[in-house]
């Protein structure tokens, strides 16, 4: 018996992948519906995500699809809120999920029983209509996301205290029209305070981001016209970025995202450009500090009664709202301290999912990385790779491997992306599920598809990474996964060729499918 703890995305699929493995999952939900972080209320509930009214979804639709459920053709490519809830709805239903989630349930509390070391089993409290009930399972899945609980470190914005404007964090964002005829600051330059100040600018008098580091911004709309995502994570560009020397990376990567537009001249440039940040996904900044509707900033220095005071700027800058998009906090409030450490918001664990300490491998956190790519495939492969630890078909190494390891990943990923807020939780995306996938042999080898398949090996290999191709072979697989991947630009494509002229060229003519091919020789030679 398996307690699921959330019913959003994680809490879905890791149910969904207890039911595959022949376990039996409670999942517990604390609101009266599913979808987590993709249900919009009007209102803030506590101890739950909050979007505001117009989000999009980062990832395109083929990108974040679930392994072995496509999204609807006709669903657009990057999705508005309620079109992503459909797809979780339709899911959860179609997995006869929704039979085994318990709403309007919340866990109170999870603790090891006395016998833990020999049975793995945890007892868990929950609360429902005022009534406590004690649960005993052999395995728990905590599925709860870390976007609930805001972070505004006002002890490092020296003088907000006297400050008479008005300040929030974005989680109590809803929609711009609080801002209207107001002088606004953004503190921050996450995908959140981007979004949020290109709101503001429509109806606020004047609207500055302030962001200390600095950011690459990246389009949706990317190279000749695809979504950013499919361009970006294809086995061959990962490939490029994880073998080439480190200096042509960075030069590779300085390239392509000063390609649209220089970085420098607008402000953006990242203080560290040698070191990867996590991309800001927009498409209108650009032209809105081009237009003089945003204006960027440098770190807040000071704040004054109704002003504010910029490093390296000495004058002074009216405003009357402050919104600070710093982030979240990261904790477990349902466990006990020793269980999961958390250190500058980075919980330890082994592979991002399981504790290194614990006697027995029965308890997994799921959804606690920002991988440079969509979380619905990652969450899905961590419930997956950990629903067969739970059953012993895959095994963990010692407790001290495991801890060395989550040590050296520290260290690597200070090195990497420089430590700040929850960077130390960002991953290559691609790298990360073929080793999941690994774990329970489910990674595609390109080789035996280029001997059975061709076309099906140069699609995955140049191809966008779509999650089906970890449905190919191993565990888990699906009959319908070379169709999906096959029909995949079919689904990009649907939803913008509304108008078809009556001419077309093909999209791959003969002379790149030959390049192509021995581009793909080369990669296996040279032991991809």
């Amino acid at each position: 018996r398996v307690a699921v703890v959330g019913a959003g995305v994680s809490g879905l699929t890791a149910t969904k992948c207890c039911l595959d493995e022949g376990l039996e999952p409670t999942c517990f939900e604390q609101s009266q519906d599913i979808g987590g972080v993709w249900r919009y209320t009007e209102h803030i509930e506590a101890g739950r995500p909050s979007l505001y009214a117009s989000v999009i979804s980062n990832s395109s639709k083929e990108m974040s699809a679930f392994s072995d459920f496509p999204y609807p053709e006709d669903f657009p490519v990057f999705l508005p809120h309620a079109k992503l809830l459909d797809y979780l709805r339709r899911y959860a239903n179609h997995f006869g999920v929704m039979e085994h989630i318990k709403l309007r349930t919340t866990v109170v509390s999870i603790q090891k029983r006395p016998d833990f070391a020999t049975t793995g089993q945890w007892d868990v409290v929950t609360e429902a209509d005022g009534k406590h009930t004690s649960h005993v399972f052999d395995a728990v899945m905590v599925c709860t996301g870390n976007f609930s609980e805001p972070t505004i470190p006002l002890h490092s914005f020296p003088g907000i205290e006297r400050f008479k404007g008005q300040y929030f964090h974005s989680r109590q964002y809803k929609r711009p029209d609080v801002f209207e005829g107001k002088r606004v600051l953004v503190v921050g330059m996450g995908n959140s305070g981007v979004d949020i100040a290109v709101e503001a600018s429509h109806v606020a008098t004047k609207v500055t981001v302030s962001t200390s580091r600095g950011a690459w911004v990246l389009g949706r709309v990317f190279e000749h016209g695809y979504p950013w995502d499919v361009v970006f994570n294809t086995r061959l560009m990962s490939l490029i970025r994880n073998n080439l020397p480190g200096p042509l990376v960075w030069a590779l990567i300085n390239y392509t995202v000063n390609k649209r537009f220089n970085h420098e001249n607008y402000g953006l440039q990242p203080e560290h450009s040698c070191r990867m940040r996590e991309p800001v996904l927009n498409d209108d900044l650009p032209s809105y500090i081009l237009t003089g509707r945003i204006t960027i900033k440098p770190g807040v220095k000071e704040f004054k009664d109704n002003s504010v005071v910029f490093h390296n700027c000495p004058e002074e800058e009216p405003i009357d709202i402050v919104v600070f998009c710093t982030g979240y906090d990261v904790s477990f409030p349902l466990l006990e301290e020793e269980i999961v450490k958390v250190e500058n918001k980075y919980a330890s664990l082994y592979k991002y999912v399981f504790p290194t300490h614990l006697q027995k491998p029965t308890l997994a956190i799921l959804g606690q990385i920002r991988p440079l790519g969509a979380i619905m495939p990652v969450t899905e492969m961590q419930a997956r790779w950990a629903t067969r630890v739970f059953k012993g078909l895959c095994q963990l190494p010692p407790q001290s491997v495991m801890e060395k390891e989550v040590n050296e990943k520290k260290k690597n990923q200070v090195k990497w992306f420089g430590l700040s807020f929850d960077d130390v939780l960002k991953t290559e995306w691609l790298a990360y599920l073929d080793m999941l996938a690994s774990f329970i042999g489910a990674k595609p080898s390109v080789p035996r598809l280029l001997f059975r398949n061709p076309r099906l090996a140069f699609t995955v290999f140049f191809g966008p990474c779509t999650p089906y191709q970890y449905r190919l072979e191993g565990p888990g697989r699906w009959e319908g996964a070379q169709q999906a991947i096959l029909t995949q630009w079919d689904r990009i494509l649907k939803p913008t060729r509304t108008r078809v002229p009556s001419r077309t060229s093909s999209p791959y003519p003969p002379l790149l499918i030959a390049v192509g091919f021995l581009l793909l020789l080369a990669a296996l030679y040279f032991g991809f």
